[in-house]
């Protein structure tokens, strides 16, 4: 599993020759509803494992949670199922709040 930092993201979703990420939040409805980066496919982690289907096992996958802890273990998940470009955003949403979208509530 890879793992990036919120500006190391930023970079990757505004560059324009690389292919977009699905950016999976594994956070509960409320957390998603309170704050999310733009994009994102909201799938709670209890969620995944009966909703693999819906995603490419070969797609660039971003793990994204509150700090990272979350998303790791069902970035773990996901290679373990044969997932093979997943990523985990280190420091999950509060990162991206304070290091690339100031303007994003925190919890």
């Amino acid at each position: 599993m890879q793992h990036l930092t919120a500006p190391e993201l930023a970079v990757w979703i505004a560059d324009e020759s690389r292919p977009k990420p699905v950016l999976l939040d594994v956070r509960e409805p409320w957390e998603f509803q309170t704050c999310h980066i733009a994009g994102s496919v909201p799938i709670p982690m209890h969620s995944i494992p009966e909703r693999l289907q819906e995603l490419e096992e070969d797609a660039p996958i971003v793990c994204i949670c509150h700090h990272g802890a979350r998303s790791m273990s069902v970035a773990a998940f996901l290679e373990r199922n044969g997932f093979t470009q997943v990523t985990n955003l280190t420091g999950g949403v509060h990162a991206w709040a304070l290091q690339v979208d100031n303007s994003m509530p925190t919890y």
